[in-house]
């Protein structure tokens, strides 16, 4: 495949050591474009057109959550994976909550970041068909949950997910190690899954996931 036919890469790494060698590991399957701050990403984040965007979180003039922030606040969709020292589960929830698709704690496998980066590309593009559960909605595209009132509640990638796979499946049960299997790294913690359910019920109702103890989680009623 020629440089032009390879898909395009966003890279804000403002380590001198650890940008150019992540560009160079990515090199053969991504145009790679690196930036070493913030300002800088958000500039090209808005300007230019990319398949994906890798972001430290930890960066010079604007940091990785609020540049990830402010790319979907201005609309940007593009698959975004973060970079983080920081591996505890609140840091982690808090750069999903930013708009991240998915993250990688330093220090990382070369093979593992271009895998996550796969099947971010591959997998992005959401379903477009509508879930209904009771009252309300879930529109996989633009990850928000509307009621028969007409009360609209916008989701985070990894809260539209979550629910989204509850709904598919109104009828069954799931553990919370099926749910982290499938939706998020393995090396998490399952209290993870609680912690997202935790926010769908407070977004949207109490109800709209229900509890099945000593086994896991599924949808609930969701009524207002």
């Amino acid at each position: 495949m020629t440089t032009a036919a390879l898909p395009s890469l966003l890279l804000v790494e403002d380590d001198a050591v650890l940008g150019p060698l992540i560009a160079a590991l990515l090199a053969e399957d991504y145009r790679v474009r690196l930036v070493a701050n913030g300002q800088d990403g958000l500039h090209l984040g808005l300007t230019e057109t990319w398949d994906a965007m890798v972001i430290d979180r930890g960066l010079p003039v604007m940091d990785g959550i609020s540049l990830i922030r402010a790319l979907r606040e201005k609309g940007i969709s593009t698959p975004i994976l973060i970079l983080t020292a920081l591996g505890d589960t609140a840091e982690k929830v808090r750069g999903l909550d930013a708009g991240a698709n998915d993250y990688v704690t330093k220090p990382f496998d070369a093979g593992e970041l271009a895998a996550r980066l796969r099947a971010l590309t591959r997998t992005f593009a959401p379903a477009s068909t509508p879930v209904g559960f009771g009252p309300w909605e879930l529109d996989p595209a633009s990850r928000s949950v509307r009621s028969v009132y007409g009360r609209l509640v916008s989701l985070t990638a990894k809260e539209g997910e979550l629910l989204g796979a509850l709904a598919a499946e109104p009828g069954r049960v799931f553990t919370r190690e099926e749910l982290l299997s499938q939706h998020f790294q393995a090396t998490d913690q399952p209290g993870l899954i609680d912690t997202y359910v935790h926010h769908l019920r407070r977004k949207i109702a109490k109800t709209v996931i229900r509890t099945v103890h000593g086994v896991g989680y599924q949808i609930g009623d969701a009524h207002e």
